[in-house]
């Protein structure tokens, strides 16, 4: 999997820094996790099709996470996109979809499916586990944790040492079941062994709740809001914001592997200065770029 950060900025945009909007390739397909404005052009900057996208989720409807929808619909249309394309939004938002087609005069030649979040599993397929958990914000919001699948790897030793063929028996044996060979049960536990998914997950517009520390749990990459530095905690917690070492503190008590930090106010000109007051707390952290890629 790979994350491409196509916008760190949150309300205002800046020169360096476009709305927020987050692209996870995976093997099968790719999510795009809220939209902002102008989220379109950064796709193009980076030669990234979106009739790749399969999911969309929107975390709230405040203009910088999901202003870039209406025209990102409008362009799968005409790019003769032929899936069903997967909304997520809050619990409660279904008639912001709605108002917006109507607004925005959105007619659709693909299906589109709109699924409301609130706390738990939203979507499991053969590849992947997408949660959501609500947080307290201005507006009803939701975060996401997205997980791979646990998986099996053949034991190319074993396999060899046996004498199996590649086929429709190792697939068995990859997908859990045993299977007989010359006479002789070859369980899935001889033979393969399993390897865990990766989990990325994706907090932003909130306080700092237990919800943060739950959707962050375990997870190798937390992509986290730090709007405003430590040192205006106060004004972060008045306006529902998170600060690097809130982000941090979430990070080093839900067993993350590595934090990123995105959705800058504009009033900073280097995000090095955030980087640094999350590190006071939480040794790997980085400080997110426009077009910045994370291989997970």
């Amino acid at each position: 999997m790979e994350l491409l950060f196509l916008g760190t900025s949150s309300m205002v945009p800046t020169k360096e820094r476009n709305q927020p909007a987050l692209l996870l390739t995976t093997k099968y397909y790719d999510i795009l996790i809220d939209c902002g404005e102008g989220t379109q052009r950064q796709l193009k900057q980076m030669q990234k099709s979106p009739n790749r996208i399969k999911k969309i989720l929107i975390t709230h409807w405040h203009g910088d996470h999901c202003l870039g929808l209406p025209g990102l619909l409008m362009t799968l249309g005409q790019n003769n996109y032929n899936e069903e394309l997967e909304i997520y939004i809050p619990k409660g938002t279904k008639k912001n979809i709605e108002s917006m087609m109507d607004a925005f005069l959105v007619n659709l030649s693909y299906s589109l499916k709109v699924i409301e979040c609130s706390d738990g599993v939203v979507s499991s397929d053969d590849s992947l586990i997408i949660e959501s958990a609500v947080m307290e914000h201005i507006v009803p919001c939701v975060n996401f944790s997205i997980k791979e699948k646990d998986r099996r790897r053949i034991k190319l030793k074993v396999i060899d040492k046996l004498g199996i063929p590649e086929g429709p028996l190792l697939g068995k044996l990859q997908s859990g079941k045993s299977i007989v060979w010359k006479g002789k049960k070859v369980s899935p536990e001889d033979a393969t062994i399993v390897v865990q998914g990766k989990k990325i997950s994706y907090i932003t517009d909130t306080e700092q709740t237990d919800a943060c520390y739950k959707i962050a749990e375990n997870s190798d990459v937390l992509v986290c809001e730090a709007t405003l530095k430590s040192e205006l905690k106060d004004l972060a917690t008045e306006r529902q914001h998170l600060t690097p070492k809130m982000a941090a503190h979430i990070a080093s008590h839900s067993g993350v592997k590595k934090l990123i930090l995105t959705h800058f106010s504009q009033r900073y000109q280097s995000i090095k200065e955030l980087e640094e007051d999350a590190k006071d707390v939480f040794a790997d952290v980085t400080a997110a770029y426009d077009f910045m890629k994370v291989k997970i």
